[in-house]
């Protein structure tokens, strides 16, 4: 008896997803009380069935993550590993991520940071873009150079890097 051979790596072909600051999907979250989380489960499991044509959606997402949250602690970051295992690429995460909610107070942040962090790899790697302006080649106002923390604390203009 022989083994079938192995399919080939599709690649998605929907809308690249957005990439977004952990800190700031961590921010909103407790700012909102958990409202932004419902919005963040409904957008990330949308964006990887538009992209990927497979995985459960946003809606289902957002119900599984209202009536049975734990199970979508193991499910986003096994449907974003698949986003890379359907292109050949090796997972970097795993439904086995989800454990790290198990440490308390401090594993639900690592989860965060470790299912958005490779979200947003993946989506850089397909052409999407930081919301986030990079501030080197940002002007402040009038064209002065923007405002960056000082070692003594406060705010100074940047100085111009001499060449």
């Amino acid at each position: 008896m022989s083994t079938p051979p192995p399919a080939a790596a599709s690649t998605g072909t929907g809308k690249v997803g957005e990439v977004r600051s952990p800190l700031v999907v961590l921010l909103l979250f407790i700012v909102t009380l958990g409202i932004y989380g419902l919005y963040w489960y409904f957008k990330t499991f949308d964006e990887m069935k538009e992209y990927s044509g497979e995985g459960v959606g946003g809606v289902v997402g957002l119900l599984l993550s209202i009536f049975c949250g734990i199970v979508t602690i193991f499910l986003m970051p096994a449907e974003a590993g698949n986003l890379y295992g359907r292109e050949g690429r090796e997972k970097p995460i795993s439904g086995a991520t989800g454990f790290w909610v198990l440490l308390p107070i401090i594993g639900s942040f690592v989860w965060l940071w470790k299912v958005q962090g490779r979200l947003n790899d993946f989506w850089e790697s397909k052409g999407a873009t930081s919301l986030v302006p990079d501030p080197t080649c940002v002007r402040g106002a009038a064209g002065r150079p923007p405002l960056v923390a000082s070692a003594r604390g406060g705010l100074r203009a940047r100085r111009p890097t001499r060449r």
